[in-house]
Formats: C-alpha cells, sequence, structure tokens
C-alpha cells in the first residue's frame, strides 16, 4: 500500500469510526454541509460541471484541529441533497506534504481541473509555499500534475488560496499573499496554457486608495465579473474592530471596481464586510449554467475560539453556509437564497398576519418569512434580533458558547428595515435582511429542549413558517 492509499485508508476508518457519534450530536446539522469527522474550513473548487455542482472543502478528518489538510468533496445535482465522495487531495507529496491547502477548480478540455496551494514546512518550521495542478476525467479521482507557480518575488511564503478564470483566450489567477514589508495584497498572473505563468504584480494591497492598512494578510482571494462591474472577495486579516465593524477575529469582504487586464491595474471602492455575523470567512463564488452567481461561505472564523465549540467533544466542529445568489445594486453586493432552498421545506407551520406580541414554538430544521419591520426576535431564549429605528442600526445578540455572556454583532440600514428571512438548522443561524441587502451568518448552540420563537412588534406584520428537511447530507453508501 502506498503512503497516500494508507492516508485514505486511515480516513475511511475514522470516517467509519466517528461518524455514528457525530450523527448522533443534536447540533449536527439536517441540511447544511458538515463534516462526518474532524474539523472542515475552506470551500474549494465551488464548479458546476458536467451537470452537478462540486464543492470541495478543507479537511482534517482526524481531529478537531488544524494541521496537514485534505481536499474533501461533496457533490449534488440538485442543491439540496448532497453525497460524500472519496477524498479528491491527500496530502502525500513533496509539494503538499503538509497541506493541501484551498484554491478553486475550472472546466478546461473535458477535465475538471483544479488549482491549490502546497504547503511544506521544513525541518525547522519554516513554511514554502507552490501554487499546484491537478486533474480529473471524472470529478472524482484526480491526478497530481505538481508545480506550476512558485514563490514569486516579493511575497513572503503566506501566498495561498489561488482562484482561476477564463478571460477571452488567456487564463488568469489571483492569489492572497503577503508582500515582504509584511502588508496584505493580492498577485495577479496571466497564462496562455495553464502550465507557464507570468506574474503580472499586485492587484490591490493594503495601502492601496482607498484603504488604510488594510491588514498584513489577504487570504481567498475571488476576482469575478457581476452588474458591468469587476468584483474583488478576499479576506484580510489584522483589521482592528472599528464601532459596529470589523468584530470578528478575521473578516471578509469585497470591492467593487473594474480591471484593465491589459495594464493589470485595478481601481476599486473601499472595503465592505459581506457578512456581519459571528462566523462566516473564506467565501468562494462560482457561475453556474443558469448564469447565477453563487457563493458558499466557511460557517466559521481561523483563531476564533474554535475548541470552544461543544460539538468538539463529539469529534467534528464547523459546517457551510447555504449557496447563495449575489446580485450587485449601485455598489452593493446583496446576497440571496436560492430558489432551490424552497425544495427544503415539508410543511407550513403557520401562516398570519401579527400586530402585537408572539410566542409559538420552532422546530430546529426551519424556515421563517417576516415581511415587515420587527423590534425584536427571540430564537430559543439564545438569540435575538433587535432594530433600533432612530439609529437605523440591525442588532444581533447571541449568549457566548465560550462563558454565557451576550455577544453582539450589528449592520446598518439606511434605508430602513422590511424583510427577514432566517433559515435555522439545529445549531445555526443565516439571515437574509431587506432581502439580501445584509447577511448575518452565525452559529447557535441553544438548549436542545427550548422551541421557543418570540416577535415584538407595533406594527402589522406577515409571517411564514416552515418545517424543513432534516437529513439531506449522504456520507456512507
Amino acid at each position: 500500500m502506498s503512503y497516500e492509499e494508507n492516508l485514505r485508508q486511515q480516513i475511511s476508518d475514522a470516517v467509519d469510526h466517528q461518524f455514528p457519534v457525530v450523527k448522533q450530536d443534536p447540533y449536527y446539522p439536517g441540511y447544511h454541509l458538515a463534516p462526518p469527522a474532524g474539523l472542515l474550513n475552506d470551500p474549494n473548487g465551488w464548479i458546476q460541471w458536467n451537470g452537478n455542482y462540486h464543492l470541495f472543502f478543507q479537511w482534517m478528518p482526524f481531529h478537531t484541529g488544524h494541521g496537514a489538510k485534505f481536499w474533501g468533496h461533496f457533490r449534488s445535482e440538485n442543491l439540496i441533497d448532497w453525497k460524500l465522495e472519496p477524498v479528491a487531495l491527500a496530502p502525500s507529496d513533496w509539494f503538499d506534504k503538509n497541506g493541501c491547502y484551498s484554491g478553486s477548480a475550472i472546466a478546461d478540455e473535458d477535465k475538471l481541473k483544479v488549482f491549490y496551494t502546497g504547503n511544506v514546512k521544513n525541518e525547522r518550521g519554516e513554511r514554502q509555499t507552490y501554487q499546484c495542478l491537478a486533474e480529473s476525467a471524472d470529478g472524482i479521482q484526480f491526478e497530481k500534475k505538481g508545480v506550476k507557480v512558485p514563490l514569486p518575488e516579493g511575497y513572503t511564503p503566506h501566498f495561498r488560496d489561488p482562484k482561476v478564470w477564463k478571460y477571452k483566450d488567456h487564463w488568469y489567477m489571483v492569489i492572497g499573499a503577503q508582500s515582504t514589508d509584511k502588508k496584505g495584497c493580492v498577485a495577479f498572473l496571466e497564462s496562455s496554457d495553464l502550465e507557464n505563468w507570468t506574474h503580472r504584480g499586485v492587484l490591490s494591497d493594503a495601502e492601496a486608495t482607498p484603504f488604510n492598512n488594510l491588514g498584513y494578510m489577504w487570504e481567498c482571494p475571488d476576482l469575478f465579473s457581476l452588474g458591468g462591474s469587476e468584483i474583488l472577495l478576499f479576506s484580510p486579516q489584522g483589521l482592528a474592530a472599528n464601532g459596529i465593524d470589523f468584530n470578528n477575529q478575521y473578516q471578509s469582504g469585497y470591492v467593487v471596481g473594474s480591471l484593465d487586464y491589459s495594464s493589470a491595474s485595478f481601481s476599486h471602492s473601499d472595503f465592505e464586510e459581506v457578512d456581519r455575523g459571528f462566523e462566516f470567512y473564506a467565501p468562494q463564488t462560482t457561475l453556474d449554467d443558469q448564469g447565477r452567481r453563487l457563493l458558499v461561505g466557511w460557517m466559521g472564523v481561523p483563531d476564533q475560539n474554535e475548541s470552544e465549540q461543544p460539538t468538539v467533544s463529539n469529534g467534528w466542529v464547523h459546517q457551510m453556509t447555504l449557496p447563495r445568489q449575489l446580485e450587485l445594486k449601485g455598489e452593493k453586493l446583496y446576497q440571496l437564497p436560492l430558489e432551490e432552498m424552497k425544495k427544503l421545506r415539508i410543511q407550513e407551520r403557520y401562516s398570519q398576519t401579527v400586530d402585537s406580541d408572539l410566542s409559538t414554538s420552532l422546530g430546529r430544521t426551519a424556515e421563517i418569512e417576516i415581511s415587515g419591520e420587527i423590534e425584536e426576535l427571540h430564537l430559543f431564549d439564545y438569540a435575538k434580533i433587535m432594530y433600533d429605528r432612530d439609529a437605523n442600526i440591525l442588532h444581533l445578540e447571541r449568549l457566548s458558547y465560550v462563558d454565557g455572556t451576550i455577544e453582539t454583532r450589528s449592520c446598518r440600514l439606511p434605508n430602513g428595515f422590511n424583510h427577514l428571512r432566517l433559515f435555522v438548522d439545529h445549531s445555526s443561524l443565516e439571515i437574509f435582511v431587506n432581502k439580501g441587502e445584509e447577511v448575518f451568518t452565525s452559529r447557535i448552540f441553544a438548549e436542545v429542549e427550548n422551541d421557543s420563537l418570540k416577535v415584538s412588534t407595533k406594527n402589522t406584520i406577515q409571517l411564514q413558517v416552515w418545517d424543513l428537511k432534516n437529513d439531506t447530507i449522504h456520507i456512507r453508501d
């Protein structure tokens, strides 16, 4: 048995051993993607190919800490029912022996090709980094093709997460990076054949106009066209909290601008957070065959009390967001639940007009839609949404899973508040405000027996609640 075959056997054994325990955890999701064992983080290689949606992911299957990551792989035909496929990439070669880090997927020459970062550390713990290629004829089994981009001059070895796309007859790549003067930045590369890459320069960095010291490292960049503009999505590390902004350990956000391919220059707006919740990081997008720009994010944040999550004791941690459709309105990115998510509905629990306080019950896999302005919404006596009409600020409070204190995240709503759509899934909450104007993504670890839903309003609102499916992820044949 080869070294890689041995690794794959160890993963199979780990899943067989741990998944029965994981599946019984009352916090394990019913319709979100989560690991069958161990730790899941960044979405990778998000693509629709040959009629199937493929979502790869960073995976440490052996424990709930970080380490030499694999690429796990979920596949779906309909974005509702998902199957766990065999591991796509294992850290088994000299150029990725300390981890097959994040990357992206493209379709080329009837093959599914993935670019990823090979992470290597020498005996002194010093990092080396390589951008690598692997390809597949069936979307399941991948053959590594080795290193395609060594580290260019001007960067530290914090140089990772390649996102590749085609524009006209050339291929382009953005890579999250840190310059040698310890500033976060995005590198821009070009190729005619996916084999030989030319470094075109830095597309943007922490001091680029209109930024001011926007972090020491930028991770997981994604550049795409939407609504007549180019959007650069990335996750900067090292931002200080600023009022209601930048309150997580690390942030994810975007800029809107114009990319000149010939001069490799990108002029853009200021940085805006893409999600206002407690757990959201490393989003990645793809374009599907309906022309939709679809985003998936990791429902977690690096170095943010990961080991304190209560699921760790059952051998698993973290999950993904639902896929979301992106729309650009002016220079504001809207995120919308997909039409497919309606297929999660089993039955309608409530549909009623409310004009005062309401107290009722809610299942642990549920969807809530409220048309109109509310004052407060209490969920399982654990999370609370509050609207400050005078300040036009919406707040999300929850009890900290670390020490039980109240934590808050907030967003501004300059045009007021008129709509909520919530997706609840055992230990997660996704809140879409004003039909995608703002989104809050958060974990919620409420008492399992609590089924309380309370709504307070002085206005007339329309409330609808649906029970949702509770088992859409297929782990084992």
